[in-house]
């Protein structure tokens, strides 16, 4: 029996500072055609088929709902969240509110709640958002008590069924079936189009589209914001979405991250145009932008 311990210990571990989590290698089986047909077939069981204000939910606004889903997206951002946290988090809020009619006080508590499900499903073990740490996040407006029974409460009311699927869990599945190696850097692809996911996931608008459909047009929107065609008519082929419904999903993501960069007042160093920088739009009448990993600042983005 061969007992050599072949770990090594790095002066970081010796010092008390905590480990980074170990990361598990790609699996080339996960990226197989037939798993890529399964998601589309599970993904319209998670879907938010109509839009739940004045209808299930008469307490509370688009507004109120897009203010609790930008603080959830700073929380991630502050704890350096897995990127498939927030938008399952939100997932988890959108399914909620589309079934059980809520009051407008009780809307954090909520979005709080679903952070905590969420890193538990996709965070490591000793990575996950600890319930007191997002009470303290609130500002103390929330107690202990008061999360652990809305955890429960949500996941009754999901039926326990938590392993939902997400834009994210399309990224490489379709990135690997476009003709992106070698033409364009695929990991910044990836990241801008994990940014868009996330950006998208505030804005109740795009609820109504499917997982997939937001996927896809993130990576177009990626692709067209750095100057390379937007591969639609190969995304339409691989998930079988509507063209058109691409095409406005796609406008409308491009119209959002220049409504965002415009609102921060993002701006190239030493006062460059973008032009000068290196940027161009997109072709025909699109707005161009680009993004960094998710959840992330929009002042990540690289022009």
């Amino acid at each position: 029996m061969e007992l050599l311990c072949a770990e090594r210990v790095s002066p970081a571990s010796c010092e008390g500072a905590p480990a980074p989590a170990p990361a598990a290698a790609v699996d080339p089986v996960l990226l197989r055609r037939r798993v890529l047909d399964n998601l589309l077939r599970t993904e319209e069981r998670y879907a938010v088929t109509a839009n739940y204000f004045g209808t299930v939910q008469t307490d509370i606004t688009p507004i109120m709902r897009r203010v609790v889903a930008e603080w959830m997206l700073e929380v991630c951002e502050e704890r350096s969240c897995q990127e498939e946290v927030f938008p399952l988090a939100i997932s988890y809020f959108d399914r909620f509110l589309s079934t059980c009619r809520i009051g407008k006080s009780q809307l954090q508590l909520l979005g709080t709640a679903c952070l905590l499900l969420a890193s538990k499903l996709r965070e490591p073990s000793s990575r996950g958002l600890p319930a007191d740490l997002l009470v303290f996040y609130t500002a103390n407006s929330v107690t202990l008590t008061d999360l652990c029974s809305w955890e429960l409460l949500v996941l009754s009311k999901l039926k326990w069924d938590v392993a939902g699927v997400t834009a994210h869990d399309f990224l490489p599945l379709l990135m690997s079936r476009l003709p992106l190696r070698g033409r364009v850097n695929t990991e910044m692809i990836h990241r801008h189009a994990q940014t868009f996911i996330s950006l998208a996931a505030r804005d109740i608008e795009f609820t109504l589209y499917s997982a997939s459909t937001l996927a896809s047009c993130s990576i177009a929107a990626a692709l067209r914001g750095l100057g390379h065609d937007g591969q639609l008519t190969r995304l339409h082929e691989l998930t079988g979405i509507d063209s058109d419904c691409l095409q406005t999903c796609l406008e409308q993501i491009e119209e959002m991250v220049q409504r965002v960069i415009d609102e921060r007042g993002i701006s190239v160093p030493n006062g460059q145009g973008r032009e000068a920088a290196g940027w161009t739009p997109p072709p025909s009448q699109d707005k161009g932008h680009s993004n960094a990993a998710t959840p992330t600042d929009v002042r990540d983005v690289h022009f």
